[in-house]
C-alpha cells in the first residue's frame, strides 16, 4: 500500500514537472516561430503558426544580421562572458578558502561583506556606478569585466566557501610537507578540487552576464555594443516602430549559445549547488 502511494506520488510530482517545463518553454517556442514571420504578423498574430503569407523563412536572420552588427557584438560578448567568469573563478575561489582557512574575525567580517552584497539591489548603486566607472575610465570592455567581478562576487564566494569547508585538512598538509607553499597548495590541490562548484558557478556567472542588458548599456554604451545592446538599437527604427520579425530572429541566435553551454554542463548544477550550501 506504501508502496502504491510512493508510486502515484512520484507520478503526480512528475505531472507537475512536465507542466512546468511546458509553461517555461511556451516563450521560447513562441520567439522561434515568430523568428519566422514577417514584423507584421508578430504583431497581430504571435500565437498562429508560420504557413502560407506569414512565412518568409530566413529572411528575418539575413536581414537581422546584416543590420544589427551581431557578428561583432557576438565576439565582444564572448570576450566579457568569458573574461569575467574566469576572473570570478579565481579570485573569488581564492577569497574562499582564504576565509575558511585563516579563521579570523577579520575573515568572518570579510564572509559577512560579500554574502551582504547578495542582497543590494543594483538600482542602489546605478547611478554612482556609472559615475565612478566614467572617471576611472573603466568605461571599456575591460573595465566591465571588473565590474562584473564586483558583483558576481557575493554568491561566488558563498558558494566556493561552503565547499572548500568540505575538503580534509590533512591533504593539504600533505602538500605542505611535500614543500608546496599555501600558493601551491592551493592551485595544485584545492583548486582542481573545486571543479563542481566552479562549473556551477560559471553556468551562473554566464547566463547572467551573457543575457545582461542594462550593465553593459550604462558603462559600455552604444560604442562597445553586446549582444542585447546590439539587438535591442538595430531593430528599433524611426519613431519608435520596431521590427519583431528581426528582433525574434536575432533573439534566438543570441540565446543559442548560452543554451548550448547549459546543456552541456548541467550535470554538475546540482551538484555544485548542494556542495557549496550544506557542506560545512
Amino acid at each position: 500500500m506504501i508502496d502504491k502511494r510512493k508510486s502515484f506520488s512520484s507520478q503526480v510530482y512528475f505531472c507537475i514537472l512536465c507542466l512546468l517545463a511546458i509553461i517555461f518553454f511556451i516563450p521560447i517556442f513562441l520567439v522561434l516561430i515568430n523568428s519566422f514571420k514577417s514584423r507584421l504578423y508578430v504583431s497581430t498574430m504571435p500565437f498562429s503558426w508560420p504557413t502560407g503569407e506569414l512565412f518568409v523563412g530566413f529572411e528575418n536572420y539575413i536581414n537581422g544580421l546584416r543590420t544589427s552588427g551581431l557578428i561583432k557584438a557576438f565576439f565582444r560578448s564572448v570576450f566579457i562572458s568569458f573574461a569575467s567568469v574566469a576572473i570570478i573563478i579565481v579570485c573569488t575561489s581564492m577569497t574562499a578558502y582564504y576565509i575558511v582557512r585563516m579563521k579570523s574575525k577579520f575573515a568572518n567580517i570579510l564572509y559577512y561583506i560579500f554574502v551582504f552584497s547578495m542582497i543590494v539591489p543594483f538600482q542602489m548603486v546605478m547611478y554612482t556606478l556609472t559615475y565612478v566607472v566614467t572617471s576611472m575610465n573603466f568605461d571599456n570592455v575591460f573595465g566591465i569585466v571588473i565590474v562584473y567581478l564586483g558583483f558576481g562576487a557575493g554568491l561566488s564566494v558563498f558558494m566556493f566557501t561552503g565547499f572548500v569547508k568540505g575538503i580534509p585538512l590533512e591533504i593539504e598538509e600533505a602538500a605542505t610537507i611535500d614543500g608546496c607553499n599555501p600558493l601551491q597548495t592551493f592551485f595544485r590541490v584545492v583548486f582542481p578540487m573545486l571543479k563542481p562548484t566552479m562549473i556551477t558557478v560559471a553556468i551562473l556567472n554566464s547566463m547572467w552576464i551573457w543575457n545582461d542588458y542594462l550593465l553593459p548599456y550604462l558603462i559600455l554604451g552604444t560604442s562597445h555594443k553586446t549582444i542585447p545592446v546590439a539587438i535591442q538599437l538595430a531593430m528599433q527604427g524611426a519613431y519608435g516602430a520596431t521590427d519583431y520579425g528581426g528582433f525574434m530572429a536575432m533573439l534566438v541566435l543570441a540565446i543559442i549559445p548560452i543554451i548550448l553551454f547549459y546543456i552541456s554542463s548541467q550535470k554538475y548544477i546540482i551538484k555544485g549547488v548542494i556542495s557549496g550550501a550544506v557542506k560545512g
